[in-house]
This record gives structure tokens, C-alpha cells and sequence, in this order.
């Protein structure tokens, strides 16, 4: 019988209609394809059961999360090379249907799933989320924060670092992860103008770096509201060890039922990803109500590529059931228009792409150092969503298939037209 590697490397380069740019290694130890790139290795024929059953990202996420599929050799040139061909692509099924019309591939499907062995489907990974209809209500919104942040305090120590900042860093040349997200913490402060005794609404204040810098460095009373519980005793802590209880509150709250303002600045940092698009108005309507007039929103999001079709547009499958439960990309033309249509002039909008790969490649490496405390924290496939969710990020910020930007916008006074901004703003860089 031929070996398995060289029969999937057929198989993979008929559908696909090109040369498969990575070596596979099966485990019957055969090897196939471009000498010295990175290999895919499949240890078991039961990865290939979990791609039949699954076809495209989300089958691939479980064979990796379970252990069944791994890369050997660089990852982020693995996932480079394969982005084209996978992500970009996305679960294209007129391509695969018609594929299958040409007799030597379904010969080569029948053999693949001879080679798969038992017809039955492997059960998912348990770090996988049942996918529902995106909600947004309260109730989802606890659950899926949950699924995320609570992962344990300890684990995300070793991802972030001392920074404790889940959100992009803003670099410079032979900066460190800890002294970029210093700055960024400090960008965002700048752009809001914070100043002694201004009271500051931090939307998904995480673990309380945000709410202690602006107190501390800048003189704010600061609210910090978060739907991690353990997100919020962390916070608390740090705060307490800052001996600034009496100018930071860590709440557990959703940001829809803070009915204490108005506020001098709101900052939302890395938070508005998981609010969804049918409830995006809402979510800029009720911080437009909380702020004072002439009063300053940073709002640092994740932004995608805008499609022709935008009806066509799907969360991603892996991301959805491993990592971000009920997470939503807009373009930032639509946030910038849903921001203005709240009733915030939009003043500036600044890109910061390329940082959030450095910062990405940043968390890898600390995951990567800690892997055997992160595996002992959480589990083996917990520890391996993570690292594949990580590079993945990097990779496709790299190759601008996404982006990150922070707007600064602007309540201002109903009929006057003032924003209170200097004629050159950007003093902050």
C-alpha cells in the first residue's frame, strides 16, 4: 500500500489545483512535499476523519486543538504559506463541488476516507463552544465574556506580562511589549485629554491597567466596568496595591446599565469587538448619553476588510467556537459612520495595524516560554487555541486582511459647534 503522506499530498494538491507549499509528515512516518518548509503533521488518522466531517477552517481548528494535527518548523511561516489557501479562501463549496466532478479526485476522496478509517465523527475538543445565533443580550454577553477572560488570571500573566494589557501596544524601534503598551496606554490618555480631577468611564477595563494609569499618571477618578468576575477582583487588587481605592472603581457591570454619568472621557479599548452589529448604534448611543458635552470617546477596535456584498459577510468559525464567542469585525468606515449617527463628530481616526502584529508575535513568545505552566493551568487544547488564535492574528494583521484603529470622537455642545479641540490636534504622537 502507498504510504499516507504522499497520497495526501496528492489528494490535497488535486482539490486545491496547485502545489500543497508545505511538507506532510503522516503517521506512518512518510513524508511528501517542498523540502525545508515547514511540515503539517498528522499523527493520526483521525485527523483526517475530523476534516471529512468538517471541510475547511473549523475542521482544521479541531484536528489542532486536539492534538491531531500539529506544525512542525516555523509556525508563522506555516500559517503564511497557508493562509492563501485556507483563510483567504474561506469554506468555498462550488470550488470543492467542482472539484469533485473530476473522477480522479472522488477516486481519491474514496481512498482518503478508506485511509480515515471508522466512518463515525470524532466528538469536538471540550474547548469548543456550541455555536448559537449571535444575541448580544446581557445574559450571551456575561457568558461569552466568560468563555474568554476567565480563563484564569495566572494564565494570562503569562501571556501579557507585567503590563496585564489585552489590546494593542503602540511600538517603537527596539521597544519592549511592557514599554509599548506603557505608550499606548499614555497615546490613548493624550488623545483624551485627561486631566486632574476629569472623571473617565474605561468600557472593558480588563484588568485595571487603563483605570490605574489615567488615576495615577493623570489625576482621573476613574470608573472601570468589566463582565469578568475575574477580571474585576484582579483589577481590584492592583488598585488597592496602587493606593488609589479612592480614585479607581473596578465594577462588575454592563457598560448598558452605567446610568452614573456624565463623564468627562470614555475610553473603550479592544472592548467593542464583542458588541456586535445589530447592537452597535446602541452601544454608541448610550456612551454618547454618558458623556459630558464636549466630553472625548477613544475608541481602539479590531477592524476588518469591508467586502463588496456585505450580507455575505460570516464570523469566523474558529474564532467563534474557540476564542471570542459572539465576536463581530466591522470595517472602520462602518464604525465611524455609527459613531456619527449616535450624535459624535469624529475627529480623528489613526491606524495602528502593523502594532498589534509585533504585539501578537510579543504575546506568542511569553505563551511560548510558559508553555508548560499555561498547559498545567488550562489544558493542553486550551493552551493550543491560544498559540494557533495568536499567530493566526499576527500573520493576518501583517497581510492587512485586518486592522486595529483608534477614533477620537467628540460630543459636542447641541448648536454651538465647538468640539474643544486645538486647531492641531495631534499633539499626542
Amino acid at each position: 500500500m502507498q504510504e499516507a503522506a504522499p497520497r495526501l499530498n496528492s489528494l490535497v494538491e488535486q482539490l486545491l489545483g496547485a502545489p500543497l507549499p508545505l511538507r506532510i509528515r503522516a503517521w506512518d512516518g512518510s513524508e511528501a512535499g517542498p523540502p525545508g518548509a515547514p511540515a503539517l503533521v498528522v499523527r493520526n488518522r483521525r485527523a483526517l476523519r475530523r476534516l471529512l466531517w468538517k471541510p475547511g477552517e473549523l475542521g482544521l481548528a479541531r484536528a489542532w486543538v486536539s492534538g491531531d494535527l500539529g506544525v512542525e518548523g516555523d509556525l508563522y511561516t506555516a500559517l503564511d504559506l497557508i493562509s492563501g489557501l485556507v483563510w483567504d479562501r474561506g469554506e468555498d463549496a462550488r470550488g470543492l463541488g467542482e472539484a469533485l466532478r473530476d473522477p480522479e479526485v472522488r477516486a481519491a476522496v474514496r481512498g482518503l476516507v478508506r485511509m480515515a478509517g471508522p466512518p463515525l465523527p470524532p466528538a469536538p475538543p471540550v474547548e469548543e463552544v456550541r455555536r448559537r445565533r449571535h444575541l448580544h443580550t446581557k445574559r450571551s454577553d456575561r457568558r461569552a465574556i466568560s468563555h474568554h477572560y476567565d480563563v484564569g488570571n495566572d494564565f494570562y500573566e503569562i501571556v501579557l506580562g507585567p503590563s496585564m494589557v489585552y489590546s494593542c501596544a503602540y511600538w517603537d524601534e527596539g521597544g519592549t511589549l511592557e514599554g509599548a503598551q506603557r505608550d499606548k496606554l499614555e497615546l490613548v490618555a493624550g488623545k483624551l485629554a485627561l486631566k486632574p480631577g476629569q472623571r473617565l468611564l474605561d468600557v472593558g477595563c480588563g484588568w485595571g491597567s487603563m483605570a490605574i494609569h489615567a488615576a495615577r499618571d493623570h489625576g482621573a477618578t476613574v470608573v472601570g466596568v468589566t463582565l469578568s468576575q475575574e477580571q474585576a477582583a484582579y483589577a481590584r487588587k492592583r488598585v488597592a496595591d496602587e493606593g488609589l481605592t479612592d480614585k479607581v472603581e473596578i465594577r462588575v457591570q454592563d457598560y448598558r446599565d452605567v446610568t452614573d454619568g456624565p463623564y468627562d472621557a470614555i475610553s473603550s479599548i479592544g472592548m467593542a469587538e464583542h458588541v456586535g452589529a445589530e447592537r452597535y448604534l446602541e452601544y454608541a448611543e448610550v456612551l454618547n448619553r454618558l458623556l459630558k458635552p464636549g466630553g472625548r470617546l477613544l475608541n481602539h477596535q479590531i477592524a476588518r476588510r469591508p467586502q463588496r456584498n456585505e450580507s455575505t459577510y460570516s464570523v469566523d468559525e474558529f474564532i467563534d467556537a474557540y476564542v471570542f464567542p459572539d465576536g463581530e469585525l466591522a470595517p472602520v468606515g462602518t464604525t465611524v459612520t455609527q459613531l456619527e449617527r449616535a450624535g459624535f463628530e469624529v475627529r480623528d481616526v489613526e491606524s495602528i495595524r502593523e502594532h498589534y502584529a509585533l504585539t501578537l508575535r510579543g504575546w506568542v513568545a511569553n505563551l511560548e516560554a510558559g508553555w508548560s505552566r499555561a498547559v498545567r493551568l488550562t489544558s493542553p487544547g486550551r493552551a493550543r487555541v491560544w498559540r494557533l488564535y495568536m499567530a493566526a492574528s499576527a500573520v493576518a494583521f501583517e497581510c492587512n486582511n485586518i486592522g486595529v484603529n483608534q477614533v477620537l470622537a467628540v460630543k459636542t455642545p447641541d448648536g454651538s459647534g465647538g468640539s474643544g479641540m486645538p486647531l492641531r490636534a495631534r499633539t499626542w504622537n
